[in-house]
């Protein structure tokens, strides 16, 4: 069981050449698409510029922070399944605290910057004259924005990290009698209620309403952080998994079988379904109900230059996943559950990419370099952190009190 992590250099050069592409690509936009240009959206390539840090920003930090809410529900369900690949978790979780920081930069640029053409509630003229926005002033605000969506980082970043600091102790405290286990379990369940009960209030509430719904300021839906919950948790299962396969490949994990496999295959599965459940819902209820303002949310996506991501977000995220996951060998073979890993987050970053640009770029869609190349960068600097954590602790949680529900799991 002591089993230690050192990255090959293969992996090295590919977090660091997507890293490089990141900046590279941000240096470039910087230069070429005039982002200080354009607030009230008669520059669509500064529009298009921050649109893009948005989506990225906020789909690569909900995708991580699952892994700590991962962490959260098993522990209060007093669930040891997970246990033997615990670290694998931890190590994407150490990662929320930076992409925290880059997506509060973007904020803090975005209020700052008044830019009203990604948050029309931003222009003052605008919110002066029209009734909608002015109604909503107590909750869309500067103020209001940027401290709650601070409070909401910084929470999850700090219990993220007393989680980890209390799970790598026990590889210190020595092999732990009964008295000793039930204290430690104490503590990681009172951190664990206080996360749990914050990230409801948070993903499940206010921030997808402040980060995301209110770009399309005009439109509301009361399944909307539901539906971004749902399609940001089933991606952070996938990236879990796939760190999972990564590790076992390379020779760690060693208490990691086909069950544990089999079950972060479920996960995927069940909530691919369940995304779908919240997307029709919330769909059909608006289709059905015609009423024009809940409509003009579905209409820029329906007819029009998005159509085509309109259904190909369906096919990624739910035909394809129920199609080849619904079997069980299917979820027990690596090959098959890599690709899916990756198809599932592809497909949700499409879902994001569509909460966020029919309502900044408008009837203007295309994928450029721009697109490509920053959240490439988002994926090295994962690869880099998850790679940096992972290296410096041991990969089996060797003293913790569930580690022998792992190691003797099956189904």
């Amino acid at each position: 069981m002591n089993n230690q992590y050192v990255a090959p250099a293969g992996f090295k050069k590919w977090s660091t050449g997507l890293m490089i592409v990141g900046l590279l690509t941000l240096i470039l936009g910087i230069i070429f698409l005039n982002p200080l240009a354009g607030a009230h959206g008669d520059n669509l390539n500064s529009t298009r510029f921050w649109a893009v840090l948005l989506q990225n920003s906020i789909f690569f930090l909900m995708i991580t922070n699952v892994a700590t809410f991962f962490i959260v529900i098993n522990t209060l369900a007093m669930s040891g399944w997970q246990e033997a690949f615990r670290r694998v978790t931890e190590a994407i979780s150490s990662v929320v605290p930076i992409m925290g920081g880059i997506a509060m930069i973007i904020f803090l640029c975005l209020v700052l910057g008044h830019r009203g053409d990604i948050y029309l509630w931003l222009d003052k003229n605008a919110v002066a004259h029209d009734a909608t926005l002015k109604g909503k002033q107590g909750f869309l605000n500067p103020w209001f924005y940027l401290i709650y969506s601070l409070l909401a980082i910084f929470l999850w970043s700090y219990w993220g990290k007393k989680l980890r600091d209390m799970s790598l102790k026990t590889d210190e405290a020595g092999t732990m009698d009964y008295e000793a286990s039930k204290k430690w379990y104490r503590k990681t369940l009172g951190v664990s209620a206080y996360y749990a009960v914050f990230y409801i209030v948070t993903i499940g509430s206010l921030i997808p309403w402040l980060w995301l719904m209110s770009i399309d300021a005009h439109w509301f839906s009361t399944m909307y952080s539901w539906y971004t919950f749902a399609s940001g948790f089933v991606s952070g299962i996938a990236l879990l998994t796939l760190f999972v396969i990564y590790f076992k490949n390379r020779g760690q994990l060693e208490y990691v079988t086909n069950e544990h496999l089999q079950d972060l295959g479920k996960y995927m599965f069940a909530f691919s379904i369940f995304w779908t459940y919240l997307w029709f819902d919330q769909f059909m209820l608006q289709w059905y109900g015609n009423i024009p303002e809940e409509t003009i949310y579905f209409k820029v996506r329906l007819q029009g230059p998005y159509e085509g991501l309109f259904y190909l977000n369906l096919i990624l995220n739910f035909v394809a996943p129920i199609l080849i996951l619904m079997k069980r060998a299917a979820k027990r073979n690596y090959f098959i559950i890599t690709f899916m890993c990756i198809l599932i987050i592809f497909g949700h970053w499409v879902d994001f990419y569509q909460m966020v640009m029919p309502g900044t770029v408008r009837m203007h869609p295309h994928l450029s370099w721009y697109e490509i190349g920053i959240p490439l960068g988002f994926v090295g600097i994962i690869m880099w952190g998850v790679s940096r954590f992972a290296s410096r602790v041991p990969m089996t949680p060797k003293n913790n009190p569930f580690i022998k529900e792992s190691i003797i799991h099956f189904v």
